[in-house]
């Protein structure tokens, strides 16, 4: 599933190149994914000659900030991404008009086309169909299910390490788990937790009620330093996730434990290990991430 650094990436591209776009009219062929309103119809009447004037983020939710008090959210899931270019439809298969990494097939799972003003196109393209979308008045959005207990934004200019401390302190459970609770901390899923707690050098299965003071602010700081050289890179693409122009992003080069099992630890040489923790797979360094005080 897309995280905090590949949604981020969207948004920062989205904006580059939808801003002032009127959406035109839209297209599907599983209307299933569109949550609200429930019926296609209803959502092709209200978003049709609404101007695209912002897009934000709130932890892996992509906001489109409307004309008319209205805005979207799309929540990419395990499989979605978005697309921006221009297609034909022909037998029922979108045909990229442009030449490159529109064109692969991982792009090719397009079920929800905008057309957008000045001959522009979005696509959504989603292998699984696990995508959402909604439309909702702009000042309900606080009370949806999945925004309105979300967590705290670790990448946010308020986000300090005293709140840090504060959302973790009556909480119980392993730190991986906490990590990824997304009504603690925003936008982190399995990849980034795990590439957080490596750089911190702290055990995944640590509790986080036995955690110092030291190693809190350890994690503090590899989680702000992971997630932006992840976004800078443009977001990891081990499986379907694409940029707005169908390309890979580059954390792939840059991962240290996570989908690594059985490979050496490129900090000390240790074997990198996989163990499932609630359903997940925790992947760390036995030698780098030693469960004790002094990691």
């Amino acid at each position: 599933m897309p995280e905090l650094p590949e949604v981020e990436t969207t948004v920062q591209e989205l904006n580059k190149k939808v801003l002032g776009l009127k959406i035109e009219d839209v297209w599907t062929d599983w209307d299933k994914m569109i949550k609200w309103p429930k019926e296609f119809f209803r959502f092709k009447k209200e978003i049709v000659g609404q101007k695209i004037e912002k897009v934000g983020r709130r932890g892996k939710n992509i906001l489109f900030i409307l004309s008319g008090n209205k805005t979207m959210l799309i929540h990419q899931k395990l499989t979605g991404h978005l697309l921006f270019g221009k297609w034909k439809l022909a037998k029922g298969r979108w045909n990229s008009l442009i030449k490159g990494p529109l064109e692969d097939k991982i792009n090719d799972y397009i079920h929800l086309m905008f057309y957008l003003s000045k001959g522009k196109m979005m696509a959504f393209s989603d292998l699984r169909k696990f995508g959402k979308v909604l439309l909702v008045s702009t000042e309900s959005l606080k009370d949806l299910e999945g925004i309105k207990n979300l967590g705290l934004e670790p990448l946010a200019k308020d986000f300090t390490f005293e709140k840090f401390k504060k959302a973790l302190k009556k909480k119980r459970g392993k730190i991986k788990q906490i990590l990824m609770n997304q009504e603690v901390i925003a936008g982190i899923g399995n990849i980034y937790s795990s590439e957080i707690l490596f750089k911190a050098k702290i055990y995944p299965f640590k509790d986080v009620s036995s955690l110092s003071e030291r190693e809190l602010k350890k994690i503090y700081n590899a989680m702000k330093e992971v997630l932006k050289k992840a976004i800078k890179v443009k977001g990891e693409s081990i499986s379907d996730y694409r940029t707005l122009s169908g390309e890979k992003g580059g954390f792939d080069k840059m991962r240290k434990v996570y989908r690594r099992e059985g490979e050496k630890c490129s900090r000390c040489g240790a074997i990198i290990k996989r163990i499932k923790l609630g359903g997940r797979s925790a992947y760390f360094c036995p030698r780098c991430q030693k469960n004790n005080e002094k990691s």
